[in-house]
Order: structure tokens, then sequence, then C-alpha cells
């Protein structure tokens, strides 16, 4: 099956991007190791987090002995996904915003909120356990997020471990501004990182 790419929601990362709570640990460093005055070559080092931008949580993030992501296989590559719009929510989204959102099993849900509109890098919106909870329910595939972070200050970090513990992976950092609410292809492709508990990557959005 052809496929034509409709948007690119993935984060441009560079020093100065939005990191989680605006930490100077989690900001990316470059460092120009060699280049044309100096050597043969134009060669650059990047040091990272690898929780950076758009990226994939696997479950070693929030559970002890969980898979790294060594378990993100050719299955989870291409997906059915829901954009739903949230918009309107201005805290946490809780399974009152997603109850009438027609979610299906096997989809990756894709929450766009005000995040991206707003660059909220500490106050963002977040999922909250009880809508966590609804999505585990409805067996959905992964869930994805524009926000720095699918949770926000939830002691114990439950919406993680709802999710990771049921085998439902987690994109954020996404890029959905451009992006209406309804049914795409999601193409969601981590590095190939052995033995970590996350990955950056790049994801598209494609229609047949």
């Amino acid at each position: 099956m052809k496929y034509k790419i409709l948007y690119d929601i993935s984060m441009t990362i560079s020093p100065d991007m939005p990191v989680y709570k605006g930490k100077e640990e989690k900001k990316p460093v470059f460092r120009v190791r060699s280049d044309h005055e100096r050597g043969s070559a134009h060669e650059t080092v990047m040091t990272c987090d690898l929780h950076l931008g758009t990226h994939v949580d696997a479950p070693l993030h929030m559970i002890k002995d969980g898979e790294t992501m060594d378990y993100f296989g050719l299955d989870k590559v291409f997906s059915p996904a829901q954009v739903i719009d949230l918009t309107d929510v201005d805290d946490g989204i809780t399974v009152a915003d997603l109850v009438d959102k027609g979610v299906e099993a096997g989809r990756v849900i894709l929450l766009k909120t005000r995040n991206s509109y707003e660059e909220r890098i500490n106050n963002f919106i977040y999922l909250a356990e009880s809508g966590a909870r609804y999505l585990v329910e409805k067996g959905i595939k992964g869930v994805g997020i524009d926000t720095p972070g699918i949770e926000r200050d939830q002691e114990g970090h439950p919406t993680h471990k709802l999710l990771l513990g049921n085998g439902i992976f987690i994109v954020e950092g996404l890029v959905l501004r451009d992006v209406p609410a309804g049914d795409y292809t999601l193409l969601l492709a981590p590095l190939k990182i052995a033995g970590v508990e996350a990955s950056l990557a790049r994801a598209f959005l494609l229609e047949p």
C-alpha cells in the first residue's frame, strides 16, 4: 500500500529547544569535534537526555525490571491513529474528557492540547490517572501527547505505570499544532538503542 505523508509531528532538536520544566540538564549539547578548518570533515557530537523532544518511553522508565526499548518491534512502527482535540482542557485530561471521543481498541490515541499553541514547559496539560485508566480499559495500542511529559506531578506516576504496565507505549513531545482531529496512520520510528528506557523518535502522520 502506498502512503502520503501529511504531517511531520516530530520536534526539532536544537540547543535552545523547550525541555521538561526547563531543566538545564535536559537540554541537548552540541560540540563540533572537527570542522573543515581543523580536519578533513565536519563532525558534531551531541550529548542529550533520551527523554528529549519527541521520544518513546519503554516500561523500564517507570517499572522496575520492565522491558527496555528493545521491545519496540516492527508491530509498533505502523499503527492506526486518532488525533483527539483536547484544547479546551486546562489541567489534567480525565475520563470525562475522553468518554465521548470515540476511542477504539487497537489504535494509538494522540492527545492534542493547549501545549500546541502555548509553550508550557512547567504547567503543561497532562493525562490524569482516570484518563489513563479509561484508555487502558478501551484496549488502545499506544498514546501520545504534545507536551514535555504525559504526566505532571502525580505522586507515584500512576499514568505511566497504568499505560506501560498494560503494554501501551507512550510518545511524548509531539507537534500537533497544525493537525486536525481525525483518523490517520502513524509512522513512529524510535532510534534502535539497546537496553535503555527511552529513545528519541521521528513521527509522521500518513494517509493511504
